[in-house]
């Protein structure tokens, strides 16, 4: 019991600094959802419920153009698929005793940062962490997005469109840096870039709605990337000593 709560703590201290991120990064994503016809408090449920910035703007762009249900839940757990191999990650690190329900509520908010932090923890990870930083991320991420939805429908277009830019920034500052580490990352960037530009201006292309193209880029993608440059796994050489 007494773990628990140092564990839980800790998670608040160590989440700190991801909610203040989350603060400012989901204040953009409100003046997205205000852009796209949300109303502030659905944009703040939204987030409640949806702790993800790329999910979230994918879902705000598509009810904006009106496509179907479908194509955004396709959009979202498409570009959210990689929580499933984030949650796998994390299950191992579990005691194999830990209860369902502490795995149901740990894989609600299963996000890059906090996964980030739980899998860096040593030896097994206490559910009482990650519930320390989903006391401060899931609140601090739904705030933001409130107040940028209510300043949204206040501030001059001017300014919401420049604010909007922000979101954009930091999916830049998401993908600059493995980019710059990895040929392989900037490669398949360029042609994303290029084959969504290709979309929007290709006859035939350019009528399909962006959910459609989204998921079809993606999976297209992704699964090209897969099967060309394969990740390659470093085998450890085995020494074998021979006495003669």
């Amino acid at each position: 019991m007494n773990s628990g709560k140092n564990m839980f703590f800790k998670g608040i201290k160590d989440g700190f600094p991801v909610a203040l991120g989350y603060l400012a990064v989901s204040f953009t994503l409100g003046t997205a959802a205000v852009k796209c016809g949300i109303t502030p408090l659905q944009a703040a449920l939204a987030s409640v419920l949806n702790n993800t910035s790329a999910g979230e703007f994918a879902a705000f762009t598509l009810i904006g153009a009106g496509v179907s249900y479908l194509e955004i839940a396709l959009t979202t757990l498409i570009l959210n698929m990689r929580y499933f191999l984030m949650s796998c990650a994390l299950s191992q690190k579990l005691s194999p005793d830990t209860p369902f329900f502490h795995r149901f509520i740990m894989a609600f908010d299963v996000t890059d940062e906090l996964f980030g932090l739980s899998v860096m923890q040593e030896g097994r990870l206490h559910p009482a962490y990650n519930y320390g930083i989903m006391a401060l991320a899931i609140p601090a991420w739904s705030a933001g997005t409130l107040l940028g939805a209510v300043m949204g429908g206040i501030m001059p277009s001017g300014v919401l469109s420049a604010m909007n830019v922000a979101l954009y920034g930091m999916f830049i500052a998401v993908i600059v840096p493995p980019a710059k580490k990895d040929k392989t990352i900037a490669l398949v960037i360029a042609v994303s870039m290029v084959s969504s530009l290709l979309f929007t201006v290709l006859p035939g292309l350019k009528n399909l709605s962006s959910g459609i193209t989204v998921i079809i880029l993606t999976v297209v993608i992704s699964l090209a990337a897969a099967i060309l440059f394969p990740v390659e796994h470093k085998k450890e050489k085995e020494v074998v000593s021979c006495e003669a």
